[in-house]
């Protein structure tokens, strides 16, 4: 698994990332995806950017994931925006971290093959998302994670 923080203020250790990915893969709830993981934290101007270039739409969101390919050996790529979870939660630092991290499951789960286009896969997306919260909270898992201050 490989990790970047590309957010000039936001304070994450890689190795607790790593552990939150194992924990998840170990879990026996969802098929791991498959191949080598890249998971990359952005600011909400990069994340607008991707998002523009790759979905046509310059407004900053929460996850993007783009799928990898098993037979070259990756899994996929997850971009996260920080900004975007610390603006979810109003700037509360208690729920920042596990926020950002469900954004990271998100992205996870939608490379283990959930898909939330339709009603009845959002919904059965938001069960599994739910599951690895809890399974992540239950093993101490969840990434310490900060913003500073400018």
């Amino acid at each position: 698994m490989a990790f970047r923080n590309l957010h000039p203020r936001l304070r994450i250790r890689p190795a607790e990332v790593r552990r939150l990915i194992h924990t998840l893969d170990g879990s026996a709830l969802f098929a791991p995806p498959v191949g080598e993981l890249s998971i990359v934290v952005l600011d909400e101007h990069r994340m607008a950017a991707l998002h523009g270039r790759f979905l046509d739409d310059p407004t900053e969101t929460d996850v993007i994931t783009f799928e990898g390919d098993p037979h070259l050996g990756l899994a996929g790529e997850i971009f996260v925006c920080a900004d975007v979870a610390s603006s979810y939660v109003d700037g509360d630092r208690e729920r920042f971290p596990a926020e950002l991290c469900l954004y990271i499951v998100h992205g996870y789960l939608h490379l283990a093959g959930f898909d939330d286009t339709s009603p009845p896969l959002r919904r059965a997306m938001r069960a599994a998302e739910k599951r690895a919260m809890t399974a992540l909270a239950s093993a101490h898992a969840i990434p310490t994670a900060s913003l500073t201050s400018i």
